[in-house]
Formats: C-alpha cells, sequence, structure tokens
C-alpha cells in the first residue's frame, strides 16, 4: 500500500511525526507536509503562480519518504498526486494538535487535505487529538487508530467523494470509552479578534517561532496587530451524537463528510414552490 501522509501543523509537528511512524506498517510511507504552519487554511490551494519551495529531506531510519512544500495542505496532497509513483491508495492527514469537530471541521487545513484526496477518488482520513500542546500526548491515537484504520479500509463505500473526519480526546487509552459515528456538531466563536499578544501562546505549549511568526512584528504608523483567539459557543440544539458532544464524554469520534456540498432537501423544496423555469422565447 502506498501511503501519503500531510498536516496543517507543518512538517516538524509531533503529531506528524507519530502519524508517519504509526502508518509505516501499513505500506510504503510518503510524507509531504506544508513547511510551517497552514492551520485554517480548509481546501485552500497555492495558486495565483505563486512560486512554491518544495525539498526533499530524504529517507529516514524507518523508511519513511520525507519532505515539504512551501505551500497549504491541500497544495502538498495535489503535489503527490503529480509526481508520486506509483500514486497513493491513501491520504492519512494528521495527526492534528486539536479537534476538528463542529465548526473547526469547516476551516481545517487537515480535513481540507483529505478533501483534496477524495477529489482523486482515493481514500482518506483527517486524525486529530483534542490537545493543541506542542508536546501533546498521542499515544491513545497509536494505540488505537491502527485497528480502526483496518476496519474502515475493509468497508470503503463504492460512492465518490467520501472522507472520514476521526477526532479523539485527550484521554488516556484505558480512559477512552469507545468509538461513536457522530454528525457535525452546530457552535461558533465569537469575540474572535483580540489584540496581538505572545504571551497567549504559551498556554499551548508552543512559541510565535514555532508557527512562523515573528514575536515581535513591526508595524507602520497607524497599524493595529491582533490575533484570532475566540470563545467558542456551543449551540444549545446540539444532540447526544453531535461530534464535539461525544468527544467531550471520552470517545473517538467518526463523522462521514462528502465533497458535495449540495443540500438536497433544499434542493427538492426549491423545485417544489416553482423555482424551476423556462423562459418563453
Amino acid at each position: 500500500m502506498n501511503i501519503l501522509v500531510t498536516n496543517d501543523d507543518g512538517y516538524t509537528s509531533k503529531g506528524i511525526r507519530t502519524l508517519a511512524r504509526m502508518m509505516r506498517r501499513f505500506g510504503d510511507v510518503t510524507v509531504i507536509s506544508p513547511m510551517k504552519h497552514q492551520s485554517g487554511m480548509g481546501m485552500a490551494v497555492s495558486i495565483g503562480l505563486k512560486q512554491i519551495r518544495y525539498k526533499d529531506l530524504g529517507t529516514d531510519e524507518d523508511g519513511i519518504r520525507w519532505s515539504w512544500l512551501d505551500a497549504t495542505p491541500a497544495s502538498c496532497v495535489k503535489f503527490g498526486f503529480n509526481f508520486m509513483d506509483p500514486q497513493p491508495d491513501v491520504v492519512i492527514s494528521g495527526i492534528n494538535h486539536g479537534h476538528n469537530a463542529t465548526s473547526a471541521a469547516c476551516y481545517s487545513g487537515t480535513l481540507g487535505a483529505a478533501e483534496e484526496a477524495a477529489l482523486y477518488g482515493t481514500p482518506s482520513f483527517g486524525v486529530s487529538l483534542d490537545s493543541l500542546h506542542n508536546d501533546a500526548d498521542f499515544s491513545c491515537v497509536e494505540a488505537l487508530f491502527p485497528d480502526l484504520f483496518t476496519r474502515l479500509m475493509a468497508v470503503l463505500p463504492q460512492r465518490y467523494g467520501i472522507f472520514y473526519n476521526i477526532n479523539f480526546p485527550d484521554l488516556p487509552t484505558e480512559l477512552i470509552k469507545g468509538i461513536r459515528v457522530a454528525h457535525q456538531g452546530k457552535g461558533k466563536w465569537i469575540k474572535e479578534f483580540n489584540e496581538w499578544n505572545p504571551e497567549i501562546f504559551k498556554r499551548f505549549g508552543i512559541t510565535p517561532e514555532s508557527v512562523g511568526l515573528s514575536p515581535n512584528p513591526v508595524l507602520e504608523e497607524g497599524e493595529k496587530m491582533f490575533m484570532m483567539v475566540g470563545q467558542y459557543v456551543d449551540d444549545d440544539e446540539n444532540q447526544p451524537d453531535a461530534d464535539n458532544r461525544l468527544l467531550e464524554e471520552g470517545f473517538i469520534t467518526i463523522t462521514a463528510d462528502n465533497l458535495d456540498k449540495t443540500d438536497y432537501v433544499e434542493n427538492k423544496r426549491l423545485i417544489d414552490i416553482g423555482f424551476n423555469q423556462d423562459f418563453s422565447k
């Protein structure tokens, strides 16, 4: 099996290094990861005739081929499908530092990479741990994801466009209650724009430099510097099987996502109330 591994936290993150080692038992692993932190990029691609740097880092002692691309996660997947020979049989994105449940899934570069793979008709998985800490403990993912991956690969759907969003609670393996198929929860962030304060990075065990930022940015006259650090508000309408609710209860969640963003129920409603119309000639 030819496995392409990528992420949105950059090639030096602990999460991707854990994932690459973990996947080696399933086949040949090639890592093409963003050069620097690319969270929140969704399915963005590095177009517009931009100069895109690439570096082959060679093969490590575990036989994993490493490289970085100065581009978005989805672009890393595109690069893999353009240059890997043979082509990837599966794409795994992660392990993300921080969950991608509820509305985080709308912005996630981790899931954007998995979605890009789905465009190529290739099985893909976004894997995340509910911890933003730079030195997060991924042992529960190491212990439980391989079996979950094997089970999902054995029952892949025939329909085009499906990719899987898998979230792990930040718990010791023995405290995880089980696995639940979940739907994307509702919620949003508020009060997101805060004045720039590099001290906030300490909460997550990281530094501005580790995500490609200057700790002391130089501002021109009249400029102000902000950072997005919001307060999450859960929706009261969330059901017990919402991914964020189950994650909080200590379950691993699997959510099947799809490239096709069409709301077929709304399409039918529009047809039923007469929006299909022929213009007279």
